[in-house]
């Protein structure tokens, strides 16, 4: 027994002692009586203060226990994946094959069919939620697939697609996010089977390092205008580009970020789903040294890259929305805009693009949903140069429908079926029909 609750017991026995001891008989004498109670009574009350202290001691040794063990929660942790088995068959050569970005030219591989099938797209990551304050909410997320171009097919290496913290203060609304994810720019998604989602085909936007500043304005009850900004890594993958070049990578010799920004306005549609109406844009710049081992050629070398963007997504009824997106620019290579074509070396300068794609997704009806598109991604014929081994691209267009099925909660199949069409300079067109096959299964 603790010492505090023996005080405690021992103080609780003298109470009921001191009630039941006998008292001293002294009927004829009326005062004895009388001061033997007054000393009983100053006994009662004596003990019965002490008790009261007592009891106030241990409840506020309860409140102190309680409090050492009031630990901060820990982390919510939370494992998920989505592995994909994708099938498909071109009845023509496409870039590349597992995934199609363009048709090739028929004049090199006149309906060469080709068939594909792989696992890379399976996808691993996890999501980490900080403990909670008044105000702040902490999280962060990291994300691979396995595109990471492997020395074979069925030994691809893992590509990093998401890896970043984001600070939210939520009374604020305002948000600060650090790492890797997807541009600020052009933010919706193709609906298709295919890995690309459309990219190459008039979706712009990829993954890039990044440090972004949100801020959200509400303006009504359902209706809030977001800012988004900040500068991201400028990524150009050129560096030999002239003979004797001596850039590591002329995005980073630059010197500078590129600029990111968007503005959205959200409001609600006709089914009372919010609807999105976006803005968006990015400015950089690389710089290109043009020595070589004889002479100065035409000293440093720059070039802008650029685009002015637009998103729409409406939600028209309970099984129907459309989506879309448009865009112009220049340089666009590294946005997967310009049909992969952003620097002409001959020239010197950047390529203009413009394009874009729609989409509507019907459903869900049960466990069936279906999605029909079109995209076009556009150069300016005067900024690509004749080359007679690599054509230049022109245009590229796209058709796609497909439908998919949930077997359970988290297994579903897909089949997709699209129509490839890619124009080139100086040489004979790219036509190819695909259809393509995917088992996918998310936890």
């Amino acid at each position: 027994m603790t010492r505090r609750y023996a005080g405690f017991y021992g103080a609780v026995a003298a109470v009921a002692f001191a009630c039941c001891a006998p008292v001293a008989p002294a009927a004829d004498d009326a005062a004895a009586l009388q001061a033997q109670n007054d000393a009983l009574r100053l006994r009662v009350d004596k003990l019965s203060s002490e008790l009261e202290q007592i009891k106030a001691t241990l409840a506020e040794q309860g409140k102190v226990g309680t409090a050492k063990s009031d630990k901060p929660k820990s982390l919510d942790v939370q494992f998920y994946a989505t592995i994909k088995l994708d099938a498909a068959r071109d009845d023509s050569r496409t870039a590349v094959g597992n995934f199609a970005r363009w048709a090739e030219s028929e004049g090199a591989h006149n309906n060469d069919d080709q068939f594909s099938m792989t696992a890379n797209q399976t996808r691993l990551g996890v999501l980490v939620n900080g403990p909670t304050n008044t105000s702040l909410k902490t999280s962060g997320q990291v994300e691979i697939d396995f595109y990471g171009n492997g020395a074979a097919e069925n030994k691809p290496d893992p590509m990093l697609r998401h890896a970043f913290l984001k600070a939210d203060w939520t009374d604020l609304n305002f948000s600060i996010l650090a790492g890797q994810t997807f541009d600020i720019i052009s933010p919706l998604v193709m609906p298709t089977v295919n890995y690309t989602v459309g990219w190459w085909q008039g979706n712009i936007g990829y993954r890039r390092p990044q440090i972004r500043l949100t801020q959200g304005l509400k303006l009504a009850d359902d209706v809030e205008l977001k800012l988004e900004g900040g500068p991201t890594r400028t990524i150009t993958d050129r560096k030999f580009v002239y003979t004797g070049a001596t850039d590591v990578d002329s995005g980073a010799d630059a010197g500078w970020p590129t600029l990111q920004g968007r503005a959205s306005l959200s409001f609600p549609s006709f089914t009372g789903k919010p609807a999105t109406l976006g803005v968006s844009g990015h400015w950089g710049r690389e710089e290109q040294h043009l020595t070589n081992t004889l002479a100065v050629v035409d000293g440093d070398h720059e070039n802008d890259t650029w685009s002015g963007n637009v998103d729409v997504r409406l939600p028209v009824t309970d099984w129907l929305l459309l989506q879309g997106e448009g865009f112009v620019g220049k340089n666009l290579s590294s946005y997967l805009g310009g049909i992969g074509q952003g620097f002409d070396a001959t020239r010197n300068e950047g390529i203009a693009a413009k394009g874009g794609w729609a989409a509507a997704t019907l459903g869900p009806w049960g466990k069936w949903q279906f999605n029909l598109g079109a995209g076009m991604d556009e150069v300016d014929e005067a900024d690509v140069s004749a080359n007679a081994k690599a054509p230049p691209r022109l245009t590229n267009l796209v058709c796609f429908g497909n439908g998919s099925y949930a077997l359970t909660a988290n297994l579903q199949v897909a089949l997709e079926i699209s129509h490839l069409k890619t124009t080139y300079k100086n040489a004979p067109d790219g036509d190819d029909w695909r259809q393509q096959l995917a088992a996918i299964y998310k936890f």
